[in-house]
């Protein structure tokens, strides 16, 4: 499925194809520099998360995810689809994020913390 397709059939429906992360995690993005944000839904495959940032469909970023346990994992996401949000509360956009890459053994480290029940 294209970006184009997969931000076009996006309704807000649970489409899980992986099991979620079961702990409070935030993420920073490594183009902004910005403060550390909440994720508000993660897997194994990717990440949800609210921000104020302009981000574009297909956009690769560099972002760090800070984990329960205070460690935290370098990883590469590409943005799969962004929703804008109506009077930007939590934020201005709502935004699903794809893991590419994660270094070292950061999956490992992220699957210590998963509900493989969700």
């Amino acid at each position: 499925m294209s970006f184009a397709e997969a931000y076009m059939s996006f309704d807000g429906q649970n489409r899980r194809h992986y099991p979620r992360v079961r702990a409070p995690v935030f993420f920073q993005s490594a183009r902004f520099r910005s403060s550390r944000v909440p994720v508000t839904d993660i897997g194994l495959g990717g990440l949800r998360v609210y921000s104020d940032d302009p981000f574009r469909l297909g956009e690769r970023l560099d972002i760090e995810l800070f984990l329960p346990d205070a460690s935290s994992l370098r990883c590469l996401v590409r943005v799969v689809w962004i929703v804008p949000l109506e009077g930007g509360d939590p934020a201005n956009y709502d935004v699903g994020l794809q893991l590419l890459t994660v270094d070292g053994d950061g999956l490992k480290e992220l699957a210590r913390v998963v509900d493989f029940d969700a």
